[in-house]
């Protein structure tokens, strides 16, 4: 019977062993290879073709000035005010609402401006703006 020394041998290591991890890896990597085709769940279906154009239905925009003097024009001509309420009747009653654009005179007093946006408003104009000259 023979009596080896103790060597190194006999320690315990510490190593971390990459077979057993590299199997699990491969194996999983193989399961989702397999699974990933059988996820996607598509219908086929030949769907009719249509020839239609696609119609952008733009509002339209109508010009309304007021003069200094308080004067009103509409899209460009000169109108009294008593058929100004009648147009912005007619105007909020289309479909699509069409976009009122003030062009105002830059002395005319702040009374006709906000009475004309507010007969717009009960017309049933939403879309009003303000059109302006960009300083030079």
């Amino acid at each position: 019977m023979a009596f080896h020394p103790q060597t190194e041998l006999d320690t315990p290591r510490a190593e971390i062993n990459m077979i057993p991890l590299i199997d699990v890896m491969l194996v999983l990597l193989i399961i989702f290879i397999i699974a990933a085709p059988l996820l996607t769940h598509a219908v086929k279906i030949d769907l009719p073709v249509a020839n239609s154009a696609v119609t952008d239905m733009k509002p339209e925009t109508i010009q309304l000035g007021i003069k200094a003097d308080g004067q009103f024009l509409w899209n460009g001509e000169f109108i009294e005010e008593v058929k100004l309420e009648t147009l912005l009747r007619e105007a909020g009653s289309r479909a699509p609402l069409p976009e009122l654009h003030l062009q105002v005179d830059a002395a005319t007093p702040y009374e006709f401006v906000a009475r004309t946006m507010a007969r717009a408003s009960r017309a049933g104009l939403e879309k009003i703006g303000f059109v302006s000259k960009p300083e030079e």
